[in-house]
Parts: structure tokens; sequence; C-alpha cells
């Protein structure tokens, strides 16, 4: 895996090949196994997950399968920046190679490298923005009438 790696993924495409370069080097490389879980439903959420190489299937107890992602999927952004559990179980369907972030070493870039910290905390924040928008267009066409 290479620095290169990082431009295949939308969540870094804004940032500067210094910025990724820097982000590279605080993530850790993983390769696992199919059937092999890469986090699981209701644990703390720690770390963001980039699928290099592989497929990916996410599912939660609450909806069951959601599906599955493969190379260029980002799960867990959020969790850089905001402490919770996680929604939904991953499991590596096939032999996946993925390069992982975690909080500890994010927080380790705002006081080293604030700069590129800050400019994947904008790209999270814009991708959540996004899903809301998303989310909220149906009821924004449709009101609700609350007279």
């Amino acid at each position: 895996m290479s620095q290169g790696d990082l431009k295949r993924f939308a969540l870094f495409g804004e940032l500067s090949q210094d910025e990724r370069e820097t982000l590279y080097e605080e993530m850790e490389r993983v390769e696992v196994d199919p059937g092999d879980a890469l986090f699981r439903e209701a644990e703390e959420a720690n770390s963001l997950v980039l699928v290099v190489h592989g497929r990916v299937r996410l599912e939660s107890n609450r909806a069951g399968a959601l599906g599955a992602v493969g190379p260029g999927a980002a799960l867990g952004a959020v969790s850089l920046v905001a402490v919770g559990p996680r929604e939904a179980s991953a499991f590596a369907e096939t032999k996946c190679r993925l390069l992982v972030l975690r909080r500890s070493a994010f927080r380790r870039l705002v006081e080293d490298a604030p700069r590129a910290a800050c400019r994947l905390a904008e790209a999270i924040a814009s991708d959540v923005a996004g899903l809301l928008r998303s989310g909220l267009e149906p009821l924004l066409r449709n009101p609700v009438d609350r007279s």
C-alpha cells in the first residue's frame, strides 16, 4: 500500500499531496481474511477504516444486512471527531487490505499537523451535511401539517 492509495477516497479528494502524505503516515496498514470482523455494532467507534482492496459486508442487529462495499469505501469517519458506538458491524467478504486511522492518531495530528487534521475534519463535516440534506429533502418536499 502506498500514500497514493488515498487519492481513491472521496474523503481525501480536496486535500493536498502533503496533507494526504501526513495523514497516510499516521495510518495502520491492515490485512484481514474472509469472515474476519473489522468492527462490531455497539463497540466504541474509534477509527476510520478505508477499504483499499476487497469487499466488506455491513450488517446491523436492527436492520439486518445493509449491503457490501469495496475499494474506495470509507467507514466510520465520524468516529474521528465524535465519541459513540458503532451503528453496524463490518466483516470481510474477501481478503481485504485496509488503511486504519485511529482517533488517537487523529488527535496527535491535531497537535502536530493542524492543517491536515482540520482539512480532514472539514471533509467529514461536509459528508455528514450531505447525508443530512439528503435525509431532509423528502421532508421539505412533503412538509408535515403541525396545526
